[in-house]
């Protein structure tokens, strides 16, 4: 491991022991929650505060508009989450980063190649309103640009993408959302931008309509259905007969 990732994991471990999620002892368990999970890149003014449970983001603080982002904008109705808090916390996390890098002998670290897959929300129906997903995996450092192309051009309305959710060999990964309605005209896909990427990653995506049934092929169907229908129509016949003929030879007397 290199000291730049080092350092950024160092931080993570940091917040970890801070967060609300530890104890004395260890326990096993189903499910696991992470707390007030904190992110700031060394490259630049830039960070995240970010609230998960069970590998699912709950909320992260929007540090520019300095306010709460839910993920499931309900949730804010019935709970609350002061952003001053998450940008405290990113605030001492930007402290304890450049004290380690006064410390140790920063190099640039390795470049993760990110995994990007495209999937729809529910089974796809043409006309009916479904949501894409680009899920990009294995993100390390922490920098990525997803956008959406529809026929080749961009698309920016119904997009909403995730902040970085974190991965337990810590690398990160994150999701972009795209509202839409499937039509067998329209082809999608999910750009993405990652400097473990000599050049953009496009993940196709397209409604599979199943091809028409040909008029031969609906021909061939029926006959053979017809055919077996004979077949089982005469054999059924035939095993009635028998069985009519085998019953009236066994109500003969045999000889005294």
């Amino acid at each position: 491991m290199t000291p730049s990732r080092a350092l950024v994991l160092g931080i993570l471990a940091l917040t970890t022991t801070l967060s609300p999620c530890g104890g004395e002892f260890d326990v096993k368990a189903d499910h696991v929650g992470i707390y007030g999970l904190e992110v700031y890149q060394s490259y630049g003014p830039n960070g995240q505060y970010t609230m998960e449970f069970d590998g699912d983001e709950e909320l992260y603080v929007d540090l520019g508009k300095k306010e709460t982002v839910w993920r499931i904008p309900e949730f804010g109705q019935l709970i609350n989450f002061d952003p001053q808090g998450g940008l405290q916390e990113i605030a001492t996390a930007k402290h304890n980063l450049n004290l380690l890098i006064k410390e140790t002998n920063s190099t640039p670290t390795t470049n993760d190649i990110p995994e990007v897959t495209v999937f729809p929300k529910v089974p796809v129906l043409l006309g009916q309103p479904n949501t894409l997903i680009c899920f990009v995996d294995k993100i390390f450092p922490p920098v990525v640009n997803i956008t959406w192309l529809k026929n080749s051009k961009s698309v920016t309305e119904t997009v909403y993408e995730t902040s970085f959710l974190s991965n337990s060999d810590h690398s990160f990964h994150k999701m972009s959302y795209l509202t839409f309605i499937p039509s067998d005209d329209d082809v999608y896909d999910c750009k993405v931008e990652h400097w473990g990427l000599e050049e953009p990653t496009l993940k196709h995506w397209e409604p599979e309509v199943p091809a028409p049934m040909s008029e031969l092929t609906e021909t061939v169907v029926c006959a053979l259905g017809l055919s077996v229908g004979i077949v089982g129509i005469v054999v059924g016949t035939i095993f009635i007969i028998q069985g009519l003929r085998s019953g009236g030879s066994s109500r003969h007397p045999g000889p005294l």
